[in-house]
């Protein structure tokens, strides 16, 4: 048994399980002290949040070890397997699922719930990475980005039919594992381009925003008169964006939901509303910067223990943090997603295997925007899309579904000398 054990563990990069151990414990600590009862005082307590986080984690460690069980090339032998089972669950859940907070992409077995979108984030890993060890794709060519693209517009389309737009979000990260195969930067600047263009039309009078954008255009045009066809290509933009400006207080009045319009208006500071879409915001501010350099200390966090903070083991953890283990605490809790981010960019860079290398950008990206969103809402700089800290925030999906993403990634590092 301690000859197979050996084995099974035989190369695995240490550092990225024990930064693992390390979030999903304190993970499950900062649960514990967000949700605190003197009633409830067992961790173990399976009739509170903390204690079925327990019961998420052994499952999840369970999981990890299946994962190392399992031999590499069943990953990538059934990829397309995987990514088609996922997908059929994804459609059975909008006929067959429960719905939770507006969304319906639940399934409820007993006192427990099951959020298959999550699923979703390794099975597109591994179809994309599959998709490109077929082919060698020249992604500078628009026809090459089509199977790419619906491989990630699939699975979002169909959480975005759930009523999840959060979760539906994070699968346009995968956008950037097609620059590591070299599509053009051209359609990240784009992106950005239009995203600025989108805030600008909902900030200011459209009269403003087209007459910017036809001095820029000017200024384009002159930069290169030399050349008609970029001049066409300008004017051709031109008009587009033009389109496009006047197209946004549509989307914004006829497309999004209540709640989503006042979150963006209170993101842009357009309105102020300290008792519905920025209280939340408002709160976990406040939680935040009370806890100053050191915190308050674990257990002592009066805006934790008063619930003045919603969702605050889930989708808000960070304000425990903040407020408990203050600047310090907050620090280093970034620091540990920076380095796990950056530690799974430079293990993809050395694989050997296109399919792990291609599977690890895809990891990474997943987890970094994850981390940088779910943190950057608590702080009040981006909408609240409602997406958990990976490994932190309490909820067995999302950690069963971030643990299977991290350890096939670790199973194929540890066999990345026997895969080609």
């Amino acid at each position: 048994m301690r000859q197979e054990e050996r084995g099974i563990f035989k190369n695995v990069d240490k550092t990225l399980v024990i930064i693992y151990l390390i979030l999903v414990l304190a993970g499950w600590l900062n649960i514990y002290s967000a949700t605190y009862s003197q009633s409830h005082t067992s961790i173990f307590d399976l009739t509170q949040s903390y204690g079925k986080q327990a019961l998420w984690i052994g499952t999840a460690f369970f999981l990890a070890l299946l994962v190392m069980l399992t031999d590499a090339k069943f990953f990538t032998a059934f990829s397309w397997v995987i990514y088609g089972i996922i997908i059929l669950v994804l459609m059975f859940v909008l006929v067959a699922g429960s719905e939770v907070k507006g969304s319906k992409s639940w399934f409820e077995i007993g006192g427990f719930a099951l959020q298959p979108a999550e699923f979703g984030k390794f099975a597109t890993s591994l179809a994309l990475a599959k998709y490109f060890t077929l082919r060698n794709l020249d992604l500078k060519k628009f026809s090459a980005k089509i199977i790419p693209l619906l491989i990630i517009g699939l699975p979002a389309g169909l959480i975005l039919l759930q009523n999840d737009t959060g979760s539906a979000l994070v699968y346009l990260v995968f956008t950037l594992v097609l620059y590591r195969q070299g599509m053009p930067s051209i359609f990240l600047l784009a992106g950005v381009f239009v995203i600025m263009l989108a805030v600008f039309s909902l900030l200011f009078d459209k009269f403003w925003v087209i007459g910017s954008l036809c001095f820029l255009a000017v200024l384009v045009a002159l930069a290169v008169r030399r050349y008609k066809r970029f001049i066409f290509a300008t004017v051709g933009v031109l008009i587009l964006a033009i389109g496009f400006s006047l197209s946004v207080d549509y989307f914004f009045e006829k497309v999004l939901e209540p709640h989503q319009k006042s979150r963006i208006n209170v993101l842009l500071g357009k309105t102020e509303d300290l008792q519905g879409s920025e209280y939340n915001i408002n709160q976990s501010k406040i939680a935040i910067g009370s806890g100053g350099v050191f915190g308050k200390g674990y257990l002592k966090g009066t805006q934790t223990k008063f619930n003045f903070v919603p969702e605050q083991s889930t989708d808000f953890i960070f304000c425990t943090v903040g407020e408990e283990w203050g600047l310090v605490g907050s620090t280093v809790l970034l620091f540990l997603y920076l380095f796990l981010c950056i530690r799974i960019i430079l293990i993809a860079e050395r694989q050997r295997s296109d399919f792990s290398r291609i599977y690890g950008y895809g990891v990474a990206c997943v987890l970094f925007f994850h981390f940088f969103v779910n943190i950057g809402m608590t702080l009040g700089l981006l909408p609240v899309i409602g997406i958990p800290l990976p490994f932190f925030s309490y909820g067995g999906s999302s950690l069963w579904a971030f643990t299977i993403l991290l350890f096939i990634f670790i199973k194929f590092d540890s066999k990345r000398l026997q895969l080609v």
